[in-house]
Order: C-alpha cells, then sequence, then structure tokens
C-alpha cells in the first residue's frame, strides 16, 4: 500500500499525554488516527478533526489496516500506574507488552517510518545515583516498570533484526491539563488539584519527603515531535524526558496549597531525577516549562 506521508496514527490518543500528541500533529497539518478503548481514555480529550478508531491494541487484525501507510505511530497506550500492576499482573502485562509487539508488527508490516514509544522512568527502579542516567542497569521493582522495559528492548530489536525505526522516551512523572484526577492510583498533582477543589485533604503517601522529577505535558509532546522528525536516530535509542530537576510531595502540596493528611506509603521508588543530556544532544530537546508555572497554570484550570 502507498503511504500516506502526513498520516500518523497515536496509540491512546484518548489518554492525557496521547490526546496532547494528537493536537500538536492536528496544527502540523497530520492525517491523525487515534487506537483506543476508551478504558483509560475519555472521549472529550479527542480532537475533532482526529479520527477514533475504537479498538484494542492487544488485537493485531484490527490495528493492523488502521497503522498501515503511516508516517509515524506514536505509542502512548499503556495499562499505567505501578501500584495497578502489582495488583493485575496479567492484564497489565497482556496489554504493555503483548500490546506492544502487536504494534511494532503492525508497524513494521505497514511500512511506517518510525515508532516512538513511550518508556517509563519506573524502569530504573531504586537507584542509589542521582541523577538517573540512559547507561544505567534497569532494574524495576514493579510489574508496570518491568513490563515498560520490555517494551524498550521489543523496540530496539525491532529496530535492529526487522529494520523499523524506533525510539523509546522514558517519561518522568507528567503532569499537565487533563490528567488522570480519580481512582486510586490518580496522578499526584492532578489529584491534590482534585482534593483542593473539593475542599478535602490533599492524602500524602509516607512522610512525602519522597522527590519526583515533574515534567510537563507540553514539554513531552515537544519532545515525541522532536523524536520523530530527527532522521539521524532510530536504533532503538532510550532517551530520558525529564525537567533534570525534582520536588518532594510535600512541596507539591505547598505550591498548591490546603489542608493535608498522611496515608501508608506504598512500594516505589523513594526518588527519581532525569540527566536529560541526551535529549540536549539526540534531539535538541530540553524542558521549557517550570514546576512553578505549570501548578499556577492548572490552579488557575480548577479555580483555585
Amino acid at each position: 500500500m502507498r503511504k500516506k506521508t502526513n498520516k500518523a496514527v497515536v496509540t491512546g490518543g484518548a489518554g492525557f499525554i496521547g490526546s496532547h500528541i494528537v493536537d500538536e500533529l492536528i496544527s502540523r497539518g497530520f492525517e491523525v488516527h487515534i487506537i483506543d478503548n476508551l478504558s483509560g481514555g475519555n472521549v472529550d480529550n479527542i480532537n475533532s478533526r482526529a479520527e477514533l478508531h475504537t479498538c484494542d491494541i492487544r488485537d493485531l487484525s484490527a490495528i493492523t489496516p488502521i497503522i498501515s501507510g503511516s508516517q509515524y505511530v506514536f505509542h502512548e497506550a499503556a495499562l499505567p500506574r505501578v501500584q495497578f500492576s502489582i495488583e493485575n499482573p496479567i492484564d497489565t502485562h497482556n496489554t504493555n507488552v503483548n500490546g506492544t509487539l502487536n504494534v511494532l508488527i503492525a508497524s513494521h508490516n505497514g511500512g511506517v517510518k518510525k515508532v516512538v514509544y513511550a518508556a517509563s522512568s519506573s524502569a530504573y527502579g531504586d537507584q542509589v545515583t542521582m541523577p538517573l542516567h540512559e547507561d544505567m542497569s534497569a532494574s524495576p521493582l514493579s510489574p508496570y516498570g518491568l513490563q515498560k522495559h520490555i517494551g524498550e528492548l521489543k523496540c530496539r530489536v525491532w529496530s535492529k533484526v526487522y529494520g523499523l525505526p524506533t525510539i523509546s522516551l522514558r517519561y518522568f512523572n507528567v503532569y499537565g491539563p487533563r490528567a488522570s484526577h480519580t481512582g486510586a492510583y490518580a496522578l499526584v498533582i492532578a489529584k491534590f488539584l482534585r482534593q483542593r477543589s473539593e475542599d478535602e485533604p490533599m492524602t500524602i503517601t509516607g512522610d512525602g519527603e519522597q522527590t519526583r522529577d515533574y515534567t510537563h505535558v507540553r514539554d513531552v509532546v515537544r519532545a515525541n515531535i522532536l523524536a520523530a522528525t530527527n532522521m539521524h536516530i532510530g536504533n532503538g535509542e532510550v532517551i530520558n524526558i525529564g525537567a533534570g530537576d525534582s520536588a518532594t510531595v510535600n512541596r507539591i502540596a505547598e505550591l498548591i496549597g490546603g489542608d493535608t493528611k498522611h496515608i501508608p506509603p506504598r512500594l516505589e521508588p523513594k526518588h527519581t531525577l532525569a540527566d536529560n543530556l541526551r535529549a540536549k544532544n539526540m534531539i535538541g530537546w530540553e524542558p521549557r516549562i517550570t514546576l512553578e508555572e505549570g501548578i499556577e497554570e492548572l490552579k488557575s484550570l480548577y479555580n483555585l
């Protein structure tokens, strides 16, 4: 089949990060197709100029014709969250590992120019040395971290064995508009904002001194576009996409403002901090939005 050179596919395109990537691609004139089973996505996030295919990445026969002929595939679909994967290891494996395999097979067979894979900093696990850099050995602490790391390895193998250009972007605690704020495993900034808007105390796990590298979704979208369009990479490279700065959960609560309460800790790394030098050198990316700016924007959206 002849390629439509302006066609792009976003798996998980109704979700938090995926929907922002869709918006950017639309603004750049791409014909955008979304693959999403809507288990975690929201139809309200979907750009009206994109075409939604309500199907599952675990179904190779369903996604193959959608992906065929695409220039780029941005693989964002996943069953996320560390704790959820601990409680549901089979379901998360089937989506995060087998689903990624299907996306790679469909992309290879469909002549895709490049696959950009949403990897995760959870692959690092609990490392002693900070900041975290890509040459460190992966040491995931959860099924989710393991599954996302397996996805990176699959991408690299599909580049080396099958000649499919791929790149894996290890996201560090992405936040911003449309982030999930409901459920036990909601992202912490979004959860705190929702709790404050409902006059509830912000629930802090453990002592709140755990640190994370919070990265704004618009910066993450820019990294995806740079990775896709850079013709010098695509051999399964792994690149950190993180702000290169960190903050405690207590600091997040302080920036948002309001009452807090502590709940029991969970199994999670104590600290994360990205070394983003490779992103700067390989794709010319560095963060532009500070944590303080990002939270102020979100507070205004929540009328706080």
